[in-house]
């Protein structure tokens, strides 16, 4: 009878030091997430950001003197806005060859013209209408059309945001130790913490084409969830495609601003400016990247009527004008679509 008991107090023993286990393991970091306070924690620090980028584009929006702003975007040289136009262009095309990455990795058969066409249409939604409804519903929609499966469709979706993400952090990294931000609002960093930083978020670029190298194309799986990697040449494909994205597009800024900042400073403004976007989840940055840019750029020789006149038209040239091509190419694939009696097969209208 003995063994009885001393198996019931040992089960009592481990019922009782269980929960003291579970609290430990919910008390570590990696469960934070699973937290009650986590998503509260969250939204402060977005709510902070907000606060301050709300404030420092209201007060900014104060002091400018909005018909020099107009008169400024008057006064841009027909030829600077129809270069920087060129490069908006050959953006939105870089961008497209993103779905190839894609392509390859998922496997789908679709032609690369009309992979490149689906991309296009999309990126400008995504711009100016958030990542869920350009990144993930225009472009569901058109693969789905064409009879691409859901899952294919998010792999597909899934690589170009990490492509596009990938070539960001390496370019920053090479950034930080090309450009040195200004004060702005009586804040400064130190040049030898910018470029820490700037080393630590350019080495995650390489860490994953390293691992990318490393698998030689076998999956990546994290707690049960598999996550496909390419191997290492499309990897550094992806690097490449997307900082040569990057750059076209901080070209495009420093062509409107007549290159009278220098080209890193224009770049950064746009990387930074993307960022302060993503946080806040202001449709298609507006705002944002006026302050940002105002903050960067504005000096004595280079006013901020200057700077936001160039800001504006640079929207106007990448985000809106793009979103307007995008719209007549996703319309008119419609109305083909339901006018036809069998499956969609036709292409893509051409961007």
């Amino acid at each position: 009878m003995a063994h009885p008991t001393l198996l019931a107090d040992t089960d009592t023993l481990a019922d009782a030091k269980a929960p003291a286990a579970r609290g430990h393991t919910a008390r570590g970091w990696r469960n934070w997430p699973q937290q009650a306070w986590w998503p509260w924690a969250t939204r402060g620090v977005a709510a902070a950001f907000f606060v301050v980028v709300a404030g420092l584009i209201f007060r900014q929006a104060r002091t400018v003197d909005w018909p020099a702003v107009l008169q400024a975007v008057r006064d841009l040289p027909t030829m600077a806005l129809a270069m920087a136009g060129g490069l908006a262009l050959l953006s939105h095309f870089t961008y497209g060859t993103f779905d190839w990455v894609g392509r390859y990795c998922s496997g789908h058969r679709l032609p690369r013209a009309t992979t490149l066409g689906i991309a296009m249409t999309s990126y400008p939604f995504t711009l100016n209408l958030g990542s869920l409804i350009g990144g993930v519903g225009v472009r569901y929609r058109l693969y789905a059309r064409r009879g691409v499966d859901p899952g294919t469709i998010g792999q597909v979706v899934g690589t170009s945001i990490l492509t596009n993400w990938v070539g960001y952090l390496l370019l920053a990294g090479v950034l930080a130790w090309l450009w040195q931000p200004p004060t702005v609002a009586g804040w400064a960093v130190n040049t030898w913490q910018w470029r820490l930083g700037g080393t630590v978020v350019g080495s995650l670029a390489l860490a994953y084409t390293g691992l990318c190298a490393l698998r030689k194309g076998r999956a990546l799986t994290l707690r049960g969830h598999e996550f496909p990697l390419p191997r290492w040449p499309v990897a550094l494909w992806q690097v490449a495609v997307s900082a040569s994205n990057w750059m076209l597009m901080g070209a495009a800024l420093w062509m409107v601003l007549q290159a009278q900042v220098s080209y890193p400073a224009a770049l950064a403004t746009v990387l930074l400016g993307a960022v302060a976007g993503l946080v806040l989840r202001v449709p298609a940055g507006l705002g944002v990247l006026e302050a940002v840019g105002v903050a960067l750029l504005a000096t004595e020789a280079l006013g901020q009527e200057e700077v936001l006149a160039a800001l504006l038209a640079y929207r106007a040239l990448y985000y809106f004008g793009p979103l307007v091509l995008a719209m007549v190419a996703l319309g008119s694939a419609e109305l083909r679509w339901r006018n036809r009696a069998g499956p969609p097969t036709e292409a893509l209208p051409k961007i």
